[in-house]
């Protein structure tokens, strides 16, 4: 009999619409035969299936819906919610209460990696190697001066709990600064300021497949922009070049570190983090714990490249859920 399968997307932040595309891809190549799929959409003002351009309501006691007088339920929930609810561990952990598998991380976990300054945290205190950072809530007092004493200039301004590259600002002069942070705060109530590191940006994939913590091939990442931003991200506006143009001894010390920071972390299900390399040294810059999955993301790209279809890679997913 087939298994019901919740792909949940949408989400509460500025990347609603990206995880609606996301999830439209998942259920697209889901197995058909092994599995009954439903596109549910969780947005702020409504949680609801849709099929076939109608909508039915949730039921968030169990998440189930009622259709034609039929009650459905779900045996996992995929999810392909990028930002909140689905990436910073809240859904995760009403999932949690009602009993409900899911394909992602722990919601400590997901919670956890969502908060980029706690992520570093983390991984400093097992010596991974990170920009120079400084952290500020909103309403701190903080002068230019400090700032720059600390990270130096160029330096990145980015909201502490966003993905999507939304909010974030490459900072050269010290007139910029302050509206750089300005924006940021539009975006988050935290931001974090990080050191310019000067190297090869590199994205890589790890997940659980078939029972075990796989590292995918590298992806090297060549904005045409300034940095990888949200149009480099989504518009087309970079090389995404997989595998990466890195020596031997370059590739191992990324993969290797790449395990080891998922596994520091206490992951499982999907990932992608990011990585500069400056002097063949691969520094951590933060992790996505719902990357994109359309057919053109880069993790999609990474199991293409290792020989893993989108159908094998969404099944994994849910099977490695399923019998957990």
């Amino acid at each position: 009999m087939r298994k019901n399968i919740a792909v949940v997307m949408g989400g509460y932040s500025s990347e609603v619409d990206i995880s609606l595309e996301s999830g439209a891809v998942v259920f697209k190549h889901l197995n058909k035969e092994k599995y009954a799929p439903y596109q549910v959409h969780i947005l702020p003002n409504k949680w609801v299936a849709v099929e076939d351009e109608n909508e039915y309501l949730i039921d968030k006691n169990d998440f189930s819906f009622t259709k034609n007088g039929q009650k459905i339920t779900f045996d996992c929930v995929f999810n392909a919610i990028h930002g909140a609810p689905g990436e910073n561990g809240v859904l995760l952990a009403y999932f949690d209460l009602i009993d409900m598998k899911h394909t992602s991380a722990p919601f400590y976990q997901m919670a956890l990696t969502f908060n980029k300054r706690d992520t570093l945290s983390v991984v400093k205190h097992y010596g991974i190697p990170t920009a120079k950072s400084v952290y500020f809530n909103q309403g701190d007092h903080y002068t230019v001066n400090d700032i720059i004493d600390k990270v130096g200039l160029p330096c990145f301004v980015k909201p502490n709990n966003a993905g999507s590259s939304f909010g974030i600002s490459k900072v050269y002069k010290e007139e910029e600064l302050i509206p750089a942070i300005d924006k940021a705060f539009k975006e988050d109530s935290e931001i974090l300021i990080e050191s310019f590191l000067d190297g090869t940006e590199v994205s890589v994939g790890v997940i659980e497949y078939q029972g075990e913590t796989t590292v995918l091939p590298i992806t090297e990442i060549v904005s045409d922009n300034d940095f990888f931003d949200y149009d480099a991200k989504y518009l087309g506006q970079s090389q995404e070049i997989t595998p990466a143009r890195l020596t031997g001894a370059q590739e191992k010390k990324v993969r290797e570190v790449a395990k080891k920071v998922y596994e520091i972390l206490n992951m499982s299900g999907f990932s992608r983090s990011e990585y500069i390399l400056v002097n063949d040294i691969p520094h951590f810059l933060e992790m996505n714990t719902v990357p994109g999955l359309t057919e053109a993301s880069i993790l999609p790209q990474q199991a293409n490249e290792r020989g893993i279809s989108l159908s094998e890679l969404f099944d994994n997913a849910i099977q490695q859920s399923l019998n957990s």
